[in-house]
């Protein structure tokens, strides 16, 4: 086999990064009975949160969205204990790796990043000050507006999942309504809302990468705030570096890969480790400080 062809046939195997997104997508979605159905799964595992966006509704779900019951805790006016002890733990431990590895919608905008149209860079006076609404939309819509908000007969809404969330149009709403003849005589002006919010996030996928990663996910918004310190870490040997800036280029959430390696907007896909020439920067789980220190490779 020529050196040209194994090159061929290297570049078509799925990346680790891939593999591991398609193997959570599968394990968090594996009813697949729901699908034929067109019924939820509500067996015993649907009490227990899984740490990613990942729709209750969905057919295939055994699991329960963090965001979704954290915002039907507060709503119900109980402190979510459990909720915030999970998700609290998972990002100590693996801060935004959750989102590069595990998150199913996560998976669904890079797939369609690879549609060959032309990409697009959001300009960064743009760029910087939209990053920080998903911190506005986990403070209001998840966590503000549940807790406060109280409706008739003293019940809140859900309204990041009702108004916003685009993998419970994508994973629940269209699935169920494929699946019910019944339900599609029941659609209304929400639902041609919600589909309007999940094209427009698709759309946007195909040009700019994971937009919604960026921009509007709370679950995102939450899993930065311990990047920074979370037992796996990205670490950059500044003594190997050669300045290439070919690890900054490569990086699909736009980190300045060479300043700040640990960024809140890292979501350790490894992509920047992966076309580093002088193999200056590596990943793993670690104790010290986040841009220094001995670091314990994976």
């Amino acid at each position: 086999m020529s050196r040209m062809h194994r090159d061929r046939v290297k570049g078509r195997r799925p990346s680790f990064q891939r593999v591991v997104q398609l193997l959570a997508a599968a394990a968090f979605n594996g009813y697949a009975a729901g699908f034929r159905r067109g019924r939820i799964f509500t067996g015993a595992s649907k009490g227990i949160c899984v740490p990613v966006l990942n729709c209750y509704s969905c057919p295939g779900a055994l699991g329960a969205c963090p965001i979704g019951s954290l915002q039907a805790m507060l709503g119900g006016g109980r402190f979510p204990f459990y909720v915030l002890g999970l998700l609290t733990l998972f990002g100590v431990a693996l801060g935004r790796l959750v989102c590069g590895l595990l998150c199913p919608f996560g998976l669904v905008q890079d797939l369609l990043h690879k549609i060959p149209v032309p990409k697009f860079r959001v300009p960064r006076a743009v760029d910087r000050p939209a990053r920080w609404l998903k911190y506005a939309v986990l403070a209001v819509m998840v966590v503000l507006l549940p807790a406060f908000a109280v409706g008739e007969g003293g019940i809140t809404l859900p309204y990041f999942c009702k108004y916003i969330c685009p993998a419970g149009t994508l994973e629940g709403g269209i699935p169920l309504l494929l699946a019910n003849p019944s339900l599609q005589q029941a659609v209304g002006l929400l639902f041609g809302w919600k589909t309007l919010v999940l094209l427009a996030i698709l759309a946007a996928s195909c040009a700019v990468h994971r937009p919604f990663c960026k921009y509007l996910c709370p679950l995102g918004a939450f899993y930065s705030l311990f990047n920074r310190f979370s037992f796996y870490q990205m670490r950059l040997d500044k003594e190997r570096c050669v300045g290439c800036g070919k690890c900054e280029r490569s990086c699909p959430m736009g980190v300045e890969v060479t300043d700040h390696i640990n960024s809140p907007e890292c979501i350790r896909c490894g992509k920047c480790r992966s076309v580093c020439p002088a193999g200056a920067i590596s990943s793993g789980f670690r104790c010290g400080a986040a841009e220094g220190g001995s670091t314990e490779r994976t």
